[in-house]
């Protein structure tokens, strides 16, 4: 991947590159991320400098709660250290000798419902770093582990941008669709349209909306690397954070996409879309997209690749 390059229009009107940097201090990466982790990562803080016991002999950077329910790790450092990776794969042993102790930090942090509701079958791990070695992101897809690589760069004006750099799935959902369209592009063919669901999703898919759920996965994953992680009660499409989750309704014929896009900036359209700020659904996003057919997902078209142009 290319390196991330911002720029600033200055007085006469050029652009002039922002040099990006590092923190000072490691501490002052993970409180800032600490306090926006939601809308940065889709994770809810639940403690800093969490103590794994005698046993496990270390303290957790960061740990929450992800917008799947997933528990999550998350450990920073301040330069491109190799053993950022190794140490946080490293507490998924305590995590997974420690439920009791999640939940009951869940429950006290987020309440009931949140402890009630933990997805154990794939914890999350977030390692952010200034960089990665060619050997992390090796590993990275070689490891059973859900695990995201995440750089970091801090620019002047109080500007921080999070990339990032590689993911995987983890299992069971290892054969969870990760679709670069570009290297079917170089591959010299144009794409193919699958006969069935995604085999991790099929699962879930009810057959009267199997054909259009195929169109509906095409255009949701084709914005670059797109994981689709199948989850209880519906399918997630996420880089960093749900860029938009979908789930089922075979007694209208429906599906519902739930899209991280604000409302407000949509004209919305009775049985089409709708404002979902409080109110309760499954699946994360604000706003509802209906769709019931091949033209209604082609009229959503915009909706979809607006949200994955902000993520």
């Amino acid at each position: 991947m290319t390196d991330l390059k911002l720029f600033r229009l200055d007085a006469d009107g050029r652009d002039v590159e922002l040099r990006g940097s590092t923190v000072a201090l490691e501490v002052q990466l993970q409180r800032r991320i600490e306090a926006g982790m939601e809308s940065m990562l889709g994770i809810r803080f639940l403690a800093s400098e969490y103590p794994t016991g005698p046993w496990h002999r270390g303290r957790i950077d960061s740990l929450g709660l992800d917008e799947n329910g997933a528990p999550a790790l998350i450990e920073f450092k301040k330069g491109s250290d190799s053993g950022v990776l190794s140490q946080a794969v490293s507490y998924l042993s305590w995590l997974e000798s420690a439920h009791h102790e999640f939940e009951a930090l869940v429950r006290k942090v987020l309440g009931a419902e949140a402890a009630e509701s933990i997805d154990w079958r794939r914890p999350r791990v977030v390692c952010i770093a200034a960089g990665f070695s060619h050997h992390d992101r090796v590993a990275v897809q070689r490891l059973p582990e859900r695990i995201d690589l995440v750089r970091y760069r801090v620019f002047e004006g109080g500007l921080l941008s999070l990339r990032l750099v590689d993911s995987s799935p983890g299992m069971p959902a290892a054969v969870s669709s990760r679709r670069p369209r570009e290297r079917d592009a170089a591959a010299g063919g144009a794409p193919t349209v699958p006969v069935d669901p995604p085999p991790a999703s099929a699962g879930l898919v009810p057959q009267c909306l199997r054909d259009l759920y195929v169109e509906l996965d095409e255009a949701l994953t084709a914005w670059g690397e797109v994981e689709v992680a199948p989850l209880r009660h519906y399918i997630a499409y996420r880089r960093l954070v749900n860029v938009a989750s979908v789930i089922f309704r075979p007694k209208h014929e429906a599906i519902l996409m739930y899209l991280r896009l604000d409302p407000d900036t949509v004209e919305l359209e009775e049985g089409f879309t709708r404002d979902m700020r409080g109110i309760g659904h499954l699946g994360t996003g604000d706003l509802e997209v209906r769709v019931v057919s091949a033209a209604v997902l082609e009229k959503a078209a915009p909706l979809i690749r607006r949200a994955f142009e902000a993520a």
